[in-house]
């Protein structure tokens, strides 16, 4: 019975593409057409701040969604974190061309998105097991999503720029080194996740 039990645990949860957390995931992703119209078509940096935070902020409530009602998925941790770098590699991009953020925090995230999606790519050559998301690697890029559009914002035509471009300080402060210490703490996981694809190879 205790097997049985122990088996289920580890079970992969399968691909289960049709979930809400998925589709919020997807939706995040055909927004990002909007954010870039917003800000060089439509001129309109507060419109555009407030859409990218409500997608950052939609980052936290399809991973709640999926652990609440069990519809984790192997599909939504792939899009999931697809998402979370294609919205920010988006954002930094079009807001180095817009002159709204500083170059230098700009080029340290686009560095540290750079390096973790080349090593993914690596670990998959290599035939290492995919690596989950960890809730540091999570809560730095919520920072640093809410960081940017509140630069975004600062440099709007609202009452409260002021504000935000405290706001954007402060969430840079925390967040960039939080973005860099959960991408070293994969290493250890990416270790293991090697050798255990070596062991797998090798095993009749």
């Amino acid at each position: 019975m205790s097997g049985a039990a122990d088996a289920s645990l580890t079970e992969s949860p399968g691909w289960r593409p049709f979930t809400v957390p998925n589709l919020i995931s997807l939706a995040r992703l055909c927004c990002l057409p909007w954010f870039v119209w917003l800000v060089f078509g439509a001129e309109d940096r507060w419109a555009a701040a407030l859409l990218l935070g409500a997608l950052g902020a939609s980052d936290w409530v399809d991973g709640w969604v999926a652990r609440r009602f069990n519809q984790v998925s192997e599909l939504g941790k792939i899009l999931d974190p697809t998402a979370d770098r294609l919205l920010l590699l988006v954002a930094l991009v079009a807001m180095i061309v817009d002159g709204s953020l500083p170059i230098w925090i700009a080029v340290l995230a686009l560095v540290r998105e750079g390096g973790v999606a080349v090593a993914a790519v690596v670990l998959a050559a290599a035939g290492a097991r995919k690596i989950d998301v960890t809730w540091w690697g999570k809560t730095g890029t919520f920072l640093m999503m809410f960081a940017v559009p509140c630069f975004l914002a600062g440099v709007s035509d609202i009452a409260a720029a002021d504000v935000f471009r405290v706001l954007a300080w402060v969430f840079v402060a925390v967040g960039l080194p939080i973005h860099y210490w959960s991408a070293f703490g994969y290493v250890p996981q990416a270790i293991t996740a090697v050798r255990e694809g070596r062991t797998a190879r090798r095993s009749p």
